[in-house]
This record gives structure tokens, C-alpha cells and sequence, in this order.
């Protein structure tokens, strides 16, 4: 089949193919090949072991001590403590003082031994002389109390038992339905309705329209039923002697069984069953559609 487009030697621009590289090499398995094969060529570097730590400058990089301050002053701390405490000794004009006697200690909890004033009789836990204490009297009674909670007893409170009002059957509807009336007696007019009430796009019922309804159509006059037709007699059943029929029973000849016997299938001379060729076959048909869009 012919290829579509250039050919790969067309688009390169060479006049032949070039030939690989490795053609002719020998094959080396991978298994056989070095892990590092670089590693095994040439002279490697050999850093001569590892050091030990030790007093000698030879367990460190440098052949000898470099200072990390070359040609620093050399100072000892404990002398120059030693040398401030001394400097600031001979500023005292005399010997240290000393307390002639230490201070005493308290004996016992409470004790003001070892004070300076002693104690203070503001804080003596002494109690202080009080009168007799006389309760007051009782206040005079003229009547001894009535037992009773009061709730379900009569005169037991200081004033007057409260009368009973009998209440009313729905009391609390009657005083709603008044005050109902009170408050439309108190109205100059009707509620307020505003025409610019926004309304919905589309109505909740589907149904409701605005337009009246078109009149009711009447039903149309019903038609008399027209009774079915009655023959003035009836016909008659048939019988064993065919007596309701036109004409009488036809005769019937006896035919003696006889055995048909099957035709044998027509065959050619190669023994093979004859099939007509087939008839001219169907062909897809455009649509009329398709047609005019060609067209």
C-alpha cells in the first residue's frame, strides 16, 4: 500500500541508512561486568588510615597548634578576684565591726524574751469583765393560737376569710370575645390593603384564572333505541334428518382407503439437492432527507 506523506530517509536528508555502532562487538553478559569498573583502573587513593586521639600533635590535622587569637594578653581570672578584693580592703579606716552581744532567742511560743519593749497588753488573751447578761421579756398574749396550716380551716388568719366567687363556665372566652368586640367598636374602618403587593411569577394553583368561565355546554338530545327486528316465526333446528335446512342432505359415496405412496425427490447426477440461484438482493437507499441536504 502506498504510504501517506514522506518516508523516513526523505524527511532526514540522508541518500542511504546509517550503519550502528555496535555491529561486530562482542557481547559481554551483565552479570560478568564490574560493579565499578572505574574503581579498578588506574592508581586509587590511598589516605593512609585513620588517627588515633592522643597528647601528640599527630591525632590532628595541623602539624602543630595554631591559637585562635595569635599574640593575645594571657590573663588569670582567680588573680585579678584576688587582686580587686585586696584594693578594696584598704579602703576600710578601721577593723570590721562586731556586735557586743548576739541576739537572744524566744524561749517558748507567746514569749517575749529577747525583745526590745516587752510585751503589749493590747495583745493579752486575758478575757475582759462583762455584765450579766438579762434576756428580754416576752410579749403578752391575748389569745392563745388556733392550730392550723390555714389553708382549708376557717378564721385562722389575722384578717377576715377572703369570700368566694363562684367562676363561670369559659370565663376566659367570654372576656376575649368582649374584648374582641370592644376593640372592632373602637375601629373608624376597614384594614388596610396595599394594590403594589408583589406578586409571584408564577401562581400556586394552576388551575385559578381570572377570566370567567365559558357557558356550560349542553348535552345533546339522546336518540330513541330502536327495537331489533323479530322474525314472525322462527326458524327451525336442525336435526338428525336435517329438517331446518334448505335443501336436503347431500348423498355420500363411499371411497375405498387407499395407501399413497411418496414421490422420490428429483435430484441431478452428482446426487445433490436442486436450490434456485436467489433473487436479486436489497441495496441500502438514502434517506429523502439526506438527499435534499446533498442536494
Amino acid at each position: 500500500m502506498p504510504v501517506e506523506g514522506k518516508s523516513d530517509m526523505e524527511r532526514i536528508g540522508l541518500f542511504s541508512e546509517m550503519s550502528y555502532v555496535t555491529i561486530g562487538d562482542k557481547y559481554v553478559s551483565r552479570f560478568m561486568r564490574p560493579f565499578n569498573e572505574a574503581a579498578s583502573k588506574n592508581r586509587q587513593m590511598l589516605p593512609g588510615g585513620t588517627k588515633t586521639m592522643s597528647a601528640l600533635q599527630a591525632g590532628y590535622f595541623e602539624p602543630q597548634f595554631v591559637r585562635i587569637f595569635d599574640g593575645e594578653a594571657y590573663s588569670n581570672p582567680v588573680q585579678l578576684r584576688r587582686r580587686y578584693r585586696l584594693a578594696e580592703s584598704k579602703k576600710n579606716l578601721g577593723k570590721a565591726f562586731l556586735p557586743s552581744n548576739g541576739h537572744k532567742l524566744p524561749c517558748g511560743l507567746g514569749s517575749y524574751y529577747g525583745t526590745i519593749g516587752g510585751s503589749y497588753p493590747y495583745f493579752s488573751p486575758q478575757l475582759k469583765a462583762r455584765e450579766r447578761y438579762l434576756p428580754p421579756g416576752k410579749n403578752f398574749y391575748t389569745n392563745p393560737g388556733k392550730k392550723g396550716t390555714g389553708y382549708g380551716y376557717a378564721n385562722l388568719t389575722i384578717g377576715e376569710q377572703y369570700p368566694h366567687e363562684p367562676d363561670g363556665y369559659e370565663v376566659e372566652r367570654i372576656y376575649a370575645k368582649k374584648a374582641h368586640e370592644e376593640h372592632k367598636r373602637l375601629l373608624k374602618g376597614g384594614p388596610f390593603k396595599l394594590n403594589l403587593y408583589p406578586q409571584e411569577y408564577f401562581d400556586m394553583n394552576p388551575y385559578f384564572s381570572d377570566k370567567p368561565l365559558p357557558p356550560v355546554k349542553q348535552p345533546p338530545p339522546e336518540k330513541p333505541i330502536v327495537q331489533p327486528f323479530i322474525p314472525s316465526s322462527p326458524p327451525k333446528k336442525p336435526g338428525g334428518m336435517k329438517g331446518g335446512t334448505f335443501d336436503p342432505y347431500p348423498s355420500h359415496s363411499n371411497e375405498p382407503y387407499v395407501i399413497r405412496t411418496s414421490k422420490a425427490v428429483t435430484t441431478n447426477k452428482e446426487q445433490q439437492v436442486f436450490h434456485p440461484p436467489p433473487g436479486p438482493k436489497s441495496r441500502p437507499i438514502k434517506s429523502i432527507i439526506t438527499l435534499n441536504v446533498t442536494r
